[in-house]
């Protein structure tokens, strides 16, 4: 593959892994979107969004973050949270108000978000998923249903598909993406999926249908960056392959061309699962199930140990997308 421009990087997802990433890529020469979940309801985002009406902001603020080109104390006070004895403030992040206040100033957050990103100096692009916030839906192994992100992952139960639907109050009889997320995918040269929670942050993006589409036509190549630890509530005893198997059942074909997986041990001793109560094992390898499900398999030592906690470390991953950049992928030949 030849470029006249530069390469074009799609990166999807949400929640805490999505600006590791975003925050090496935007060092290197590419052109990079991010493609932002908006169906989180918890936390300070939830409940803006239900005083507000608005796309929840966190997700969206954190990717502003890390592309932006703000001195670090400008984004310290973007990304400061008031403390939980600030009562009507209370776990609220500014920025998370910021990008509520600009939605309504400007009538959507899609224009709210283009306003910011010039504020802010942002390298690259950052779109929603979809113009309104939409609601997560599950379905778990013995039949039941949830509505809700919190609602579904704190039911610690097995999910068997997930899907997303509009608020009720929606003019849309179903999700609608933004034109402009649709046209990055379908142009992108590389389309990067995770680090992230696979059915709260990655998959609620994918079930957009205009966004399934796009991934289905797209000829470029996708890659997953699979997790190093299990989480509770969603991938309790997954392998890697185990992962790989529910996005390409959602989207009913194995689209998946390569997966980056973590080789380097976690130490459960190092581990504070009292701070990281929300990840339990690592993730068990299944090489043989990923290539028997037409994956490329990069396999290395991408961990980084910090703070108790098992995170990617963004400088080895993105230096091995880049190596991948270009180079032919075995589902598109």
């Amino acid at each position: 593959m030849s470029y006249t421009n530069k390469p074009k990087i799609v990166v999807i997802g949400g929640g805490t892994g999505l600006p590791v990433v975003l925050k090496e890529l935007r060092n290197k020469n590419v052109d990079i979107t991010a493609v932002v979940t908006v169906a989180d309801d918890g936390g300070s985002s939830g409940i803006i969004r239900d005083y507000v009406n608005v796309v929840p902001p966190g997700d969206i603020r954190n990717v502003m973050s890390a592309l932006s080109n703000l001195p670090s104390l400008d984004l310290d006070i973007f990304q400061y949270r008031f403390r939980s004895e600030d009562k009507f403030l209370a776990g609220h992040a500014i920025g998370n108000l910021v990008i509520a206040a600009l939605s309504e100033m400007k009538g959507g957050i899609f224009p709210a978000i283009q306003e910011l990103s010039e504020i802010m100096q942002v390298q690259g692009k950052v779109y929603p998923a979809s113009n309104e916030p939409l609601v997560l839906h599950a379905e778990f192994t013995d039949n039941t249903q949830l509505a809700g992100e919190a609602e579904i992952t704190a039911a610690h139960k097995t999910i068997k598909r997930i899907w997303v639907e509009n608020n009720p109050w929606s003019d849309n009889k179903k999700p609608v993406a933004v034109p402009e997320a649709v046209k990055a995918i379908e142009e992108a040269d590389q389309i990067i999926m995770g680090p992230g929670s696979l059915f709260t942050s990655i998959l609620p993006n994918l079930m957009i249908p205009d966004i399934s589409s796009a991934i289905l036509r797209t000829t470029a190549e996708i890659i997953y960056i699979c997790n190093i630890m299990t989480q509770k509530g969603e991938t309790i005893g997954f392998t890697d392959s185990d992962h790989v198997k529910v996005l390409n059942q959602h989207l009913g074909r194995n689209f998946i061309d390569t997966v980056l997986v973590n080789t380097e041990q976690v130490s459960e001793e190092y581990m504070d699962f009292n701070r990281y109560d929300e990840v339990s094992k690592q993730v068990k390898h299944d090489f043989k199930g990923l290539r028997d499900q037409g994956c490329r398999v990069i396999s290395d030592d991408f961990l980084l140990l910090r703070n108790g906690g098992a995170f990617h470390n963004g400088e080895r991953v993105v230096e091995e997308l880049m190596n991948l950049v270009g180079s032919p992928s075995k589902n598109k030949n």
